[in-house]
């Protein structure tokens, strides 16, 4: 089972996975962590990431990145139509409403949702992922900034499953932060203790996060977020940009903005000279050649100057600041650490306010870049059941207040109750008690559209059917499950009908509730809300009667009866709900997607397998071509190299001209065309160079065999326990063998290099093998134990048995006294 985390950030992304060894951030194709969020598409294929932001400049009318705050948003949306004239690429207007994203791809005209595109950009962050596991990836964790509402990260978790993922969690940016900064901490205070309370500071490309999160033994506790979802490192990009295009316009006539592509160019060099001046506080220059109509234009700037240009936004950083703090209700001298995180956290004069702020050295202990993808592969790790990872339960928070609204049909009054508030933990789930007689409607709505960074404040709206009265006539009891997940996705879960049956049965507590006024008078209805808090398994614990609010249906509660107790049979009934939520894709239309997601992978290797085989065949043509005027020019006569040489300058100008978009099977008959002319060379250069080596090595192979035969014949004793038969058939192979190399090296001596030999490596390999097949298994036959020899005879031992002559009576004694030093073995006295 895999283990993935994807921070899936606006300007780039990071892919973190859990091994054996701990979490690791893997690198790319190019060798790069870092993964731009760019898609390109093309006339016969898409390019995503490095390959596509390689692209930016060249093909920018269908390279698209800049995405992912378009999520969940109308077209109509202030945002989106704020960004659209910054953007080289269209949008378009879908039916729906929702931001479309128009290109050129297969020679036509494409529009594409953004969860199609952010599925693109996730299915190659699969791919990567893939290839560093070398085991399919499925299960993964992504990151979503905190300010993300409903819409958003229901059109993010669609995206997920348009690139075949299955997403375990969507968790906020700086809670991910704090999980990989906390999860290591061996000096946390203990459950009873005073937690230790940390800001987070995360300000990447787009947007700036602040969170507060109290940490204990094997826990952490989100208890306070606030963010500028406006403020981020592309803003400074835009001020020096702005700063540049004035001066250009004076300085050398350019109007930068008219130009695209140039504009473009001068973000790039922009993004590069900020972070320059991060760490220089000198002049720095800022040179782009052939800027504009052939002009090159430069200009310099120092730390200085650009503080001063972007003064506006440095003047925002200490808001989510004050903010966090008061809603934590924590005062600075609560506060154990900052920590920094994202890359625009890196400019000077950030650092200088943050310290100045909090009154407090920050801290970096993070990584910057990779510390939400190393959080998103812990969470993922938790969550696997093929991980066994330390106990540490997160809570998260509701980022901003949400309330539920009802009504029936016949009712004229509307009932609304706050089920969320502001920083409310999360997950969690309540359950909401109605007396109803008929079906109803619920709407849920963020209740301060002034915090929201998004222009709807609805949600969606959830009807609830097939309620009826009770037999008596009187009002049923509807119980509606209310849950914000731990996507931070909110939905009405379930609701159930509970009817009273005639008889006794199960005792009931039907609690007395305070009546509550929300709009006229007579409009009131009773509703009882249980909370159910929600683990980091989604257990559910209910807690009866936590708080009640009241509403409107026309009917007036009793308190007396509400007190009295009486034995009754219910049974409960679970109704069906209509959910109609904003900006959510049909089921048949994220099935469609799907679908055709996987059509444009099989596309992409289609097209891939089609260069590959194209640039197989430059490479060897450009290879060969060398090679026939350097090493391979002694193995070739004149005449096949001319004839060789001519069909490679035929190929190369062919590759150029009509086989610039041929079908994958004609480059491989080219290349098979030209390896048949090419291969024959290439071998005799291979045998001539490795030849010399394998007969020496077979060489070396005879003369430690025959040095084994010497042996045996000067009657060594290590070889006394093997045969004449046997020591006959290792003299014979190796004989053999000497003969066979002696007669292939005297042919081959008498062919040139030109011609194709006659003895090849292969052979001389094969004979070794043969060689060693015969003689191993006598020369490695071990002498057998003392108690398996058998016993000498004079009459039969002949010359090859006992002692020579030489060696006399001191031999003897020798082996009487060898024998005595190895108590419990058998004597054998030999003669």
């Amino acid at each position: 089972m895999s283990v993935v985390g994807i921070d899936l950030g606006f300007q780039n992304c990071y892919i973190a996975v859990a091994r054996s060894g701990g979490i690791e951030t893997i690198a790319n194709e190019y060798s790069d962590r870092c993964t731009p969020a760019c898609v390109s598409l093309a006339s016969k294929n898409r390019m995503i990431g490095n390959a596509a932001k390689s692209q930016i400049i060249t093909n920018f009318k269908n390279t698209v990145h800049g995405f992912k705050k378009f999520h969940g948003r109308a077209f109509d949306d202030p945002f989106v139509q704020a960004e659209k004239p910054k953007l080289p690429y269209s949008l378009h207007k879908l039916v729906n409403g929702s931001t479309g994203i128009k290109v050129r791809y297969l020679d036509e005209d494409k529009v594409f949702t953004v969860e199609q595109i952010t599925g693109m950009l996730l299915t190659k962050l699969k791919e990567t992922s893939e290839i560093a596991l070398k085991k399919p990836v499925v299960d993964c964790v992504i990151s979503v900034p905190s300010f993300f509402t409903d819409a958003e990260r229901r059109s993010v978790f669609d995206a997920t499953q348009i690139a075949g993922l299955n997403c375990l969690r969507l968790i906020n940016d700086t809670t991910a932060v704090a999980l990989a900064y906390g999860i290591y901490k061996q000096d946390l205070p203990t459950p009873e203790e005073r937690p230790r309370n940390v800001v987070f500071v995360d300000m990447g490309h787009s947007s700036f996060q602040v969170s507060i999160t109290a940490f204990n033994k094997g826990k952490l506790k989100v208890l306070a977020t606030a963010f500028d979802p406006y403020l981020g490192g592309r803003n400074f990009d835009e001020a020096l940009v702005d700063y540049f295009c004035e001066e250009f316009k004076g300085k050398y006539k350019l109007n930068v903005r008219d130009n695209p592509r140039a504009l473009l160019r001068l973000h790039q060099e922009c993004e590069k000279l900020k972070k320059l001046m991060s760490a220089n506080s000198s002049d720095l220059p800022l040179n782009i050649e052939c800027f504009m109509n052939d002009i090159d234009v430069s200009s310099r700037m120092n730390r200085g100057q650009f503080e001063e240009t972007c003064a506006q936004y440095l003047m925002r950083v200490e808001v989510p600041l004050k903010t966090v703090l008061e809603q934590s209700k924590l005062s600075r001298d609560d506060i154990y650490a900052v920590e920094l995180v994202g890359g625009a956290t890196r400019i000077p004069a950030i650092k200088e306010r943050i310290t100045k702020f909090f009154c407090k050295d920050i801290s970096t202990t993070l990584n910057a870049d990779e510390a939400v993808a190393r959080g998103c592969a812990l969470q993922c790790a938790i969550l696997s059941p093929a991980f066994k990872v330390r106990e540490f339960s997160i809570t998260d928070v509701v980022p901003f207040p949400i309330t539920l609204r009802w009504k029936s049909p016949t009712e004229d009054g509307l009932g609304e109750c706050e089920v969320f508030s502001k920083n409310h933990a999360a997950p969690f789930s309540k359950v909401i008690t109605f007396h109803k007689k008929e079906p109803f409607e619920l709407e849920a709505f963020y209740s301060s559209p002034q915090d929201l960074p998004y222009p709807d404040h609805r949600i969606g709206c959830f009807a609830v059917q097939n309620v009826i009265p009770q037999p008596d006539g009187d009002s049923s009891k509807v119980k509606v499950k209310v849950r914000v997940n731990v996507h931070g996705i909110f939905s009405v879960s379930s609701a159930s009908l509970i009817e009273k049956q005639k008889g006794e049965g199960e005792e009931m507590q039907i609690d007395s509730e305070p009546v509550v006024q929300n709009g006229r008078a007579e409009d009131q209805t009773k509703m009882q809300v249980d909370q159910d808090g929600q683990s980091q398994c989604d257990q559910q614990n209910e807690d009866n009667s936590s708080s009640s609010k009241e509403g409107a249906c026309g009917e007036k509660l009793d308190p007396a009866a509400g007190c009295s107790k009486a034995k009754v049979k219910v049974k409960s009934i679970d109704l069906p709900i209509m959910s109609n939520n904003i900006r959510q894709l049909d089921s048949d239309v994220l099935n469609n997607f799907v679908e055709y997601e996987r059509q444009m992978i099989i596309q992409d290797k289609l097209v891939k397998e089609v260069n590959d085989a194209k640039n197989a065949v430059e490479e060897y043509v450009y290879d060969l071509r060398d090679k026939l005027c350097g090493i391979y020019e002694n193995y070739v006569t004149q005449e096949d190299s001319n004839r060789l040489t001519l069909m490679l300058e035929d190929t190369e100008n062919w590759l150029y001209e009509d086989g610039e978009e041929q079908p994958k099977q004609v480059y491989e008959e080219k290349l098979d065309a030209l390896k048949r002319l090419g291969q024959p060379i290439q071998d005799r250069h291979r045998e001539h160079e490795d030849r010399p080596r394998a007969f020496e090595e077979l060489g070396k192979k005879m003369q430690l065999y025959m040095k084994f035969v010497d042996s045996y014949k000067q009657k060594d004793e290590r070889y006394l326990h093997l045969t004449a038969e046997e020591m006959s058939t290792v003299e014979k192979c190796v004989n053999e063998s000497m003969g066979w190399m002696n007669s292939k090296i005297n042919a081959q001596s008498k062919l040139a290099i030109t011609q194709d030999p006659i003895v090849k490596v292969a052979d001389i390999i094969a004979k070794i093998q043969e060689l060693e097949d015969a003689c191993n298994p006598v020369v490695n036959r071990p002498k057998p134990t003392v108690e398996e020899a058998p016993e000498v005879n004079d009459q039969t031992s002949g010359a090859h048995n006992g002692p020579t002559a030489k060696q006399g009576a001191e031999g003897k004694g020798d082996a009487k006294e060898s024998q005595q030093t190895k108590p419990g073995t058998k004597e054998m006295e030999v003669d």
